[in-house]
């Protein structure tokens, strides 16, 4: 009776591990990102593999499970309903892991480790590459990895760990501190012979340096669609340290923020600080790491060191300089 009870259980054993799919995470990443790009080659490049790697590895996840979980066309790859909810399913396991790693890091004891920074161009330059300089003599056991970029990160995907970024209306799933507000004026050559203070309209004759659309500056649009200078606008580009370098090899005039003009002698300061293209400066981070004792360092050290150089910030008004 032993015998047959083993070896029907033994027959059970066999017949579900035949039967039986396992599915590793890898599997469950390739379905969400061929979901999510609506191709191979998308979603290759977002997991950094080949495309044949991709085609593979989704062969063999369909073979196991025996279902198709992609409709191929021209167009791209749509996910049938088994597709999409293995990708739902993929969805929602790689946000936990996310999570689980945001409260992981919340346990350092000691301000060590790296610091996924991202930040722009300007700001860097212009603030804080020297103020990084000084918190890393501080801070010797933590590594700062700046990412530099106009874009913000995704930091609930752990892009980066926190933004220093200008902003008027930071995005609400994100906790953070206003550290500064910073001032935005008209600059030009000191070779253009300009006087400072004139109307701002009077400048319309001069050549202006104007911002490129992937800089997504909606204000300063407005303000130069209003005072009629878009029309006198002969370059455009996309970031702010651009603009600057084109004021300095004498293209035309520009709105700059003030920390970033007002160190070079050859730019002039032609107005005050616009009252309407003022922005706040944060700095910004998830929620979940809010306890992580490295991250509370850089806020707590930046908000020190930025908040004592406001005024410089905000710029100074041209009436206070006479």
């Amino acid at each position: 009776m032993q015998k047959r009870t083993d070896k029907k259980s033994k027959q059970l054993s066999i017949t579900t591990q035949k039967t039986r799919s396992y599915l590793a995470w890898n599997d469950f990443e390739i379905i969400l990102a061929i979901a999510t790009a609506g191709s191979l080659s998308g979603a290759s490049r977002a997991l950094g593999v080949s495309h044949a790697t991709v085609f593979r590895r989704l062969g063999e996840v369909e073979q196991r499970l025996g279902v198709t979980l992609f409709e191929r066309s021209r167009t791209g790859y749509q996910p049938t309903l088994a597709g999409e909810e293995l990708a739902d399913a993929a969805k929602m396991m790689d946000e936990a892991v996310l999570a689980a790693e945001r409260k992981v890091a919340g346990r350092d004891l000691e301000p060590r480790g790296e610091i996924y920074t991202t930040t722009t161009d300007s700001l860097l330059m212009g603030l804080l590459a020297p103020l990084f300089t000084q918190f890393r003599d501080q801070y010797p056991a933590i590594v700062l990895d700046v990412s530099v970029s106009n874009q913000l990160f995704n930091l609930t995907r752990r892009e980066a760990d926190v933004a220093i970024r200008p902003s008027n209306l930071p995005p609400e799933n994100l906790i953070g501190r206003r550290l500064a507000t910073i001032g935005q004026a008209v600059y030009g050559h000191r070779s253009l012979g300009l006087a400072p203070g004139g109307p701002i309209d009077t400048l319309a004759r001069q050549p202006w340096i104007g911002a490129g659309p992937r800089l997504q500056d909606s204000a300063l649009n407005q303000w130069m669609d209003k005072h009629g200078l878009k029309a006198a606008c002969v370059y455009r580009v996309d970031t702010l340290v651009n603009i600057f370098s084109a004021v300095r090899s004498h293209m035309g005039l520009a709105v700059l923020p003030c920390y970033l003009a007002d160190e070079d002698p050859d730019i002039i300061q032609l107005s005050d600080p616009i009252p309407e293209l003022e922005y706040g400066l944060w700095f910004l981070m998830h929620p979940d790491l809010r306890g992580v004792v490295k991250i509370h360092a850089l806020k707590d050290f930046l908000t020190v060191a930025i908040k004592a150089q406001k005024q410089r910030l905000a710029g100074p008004q041209l009436s206070a300089q006479g």
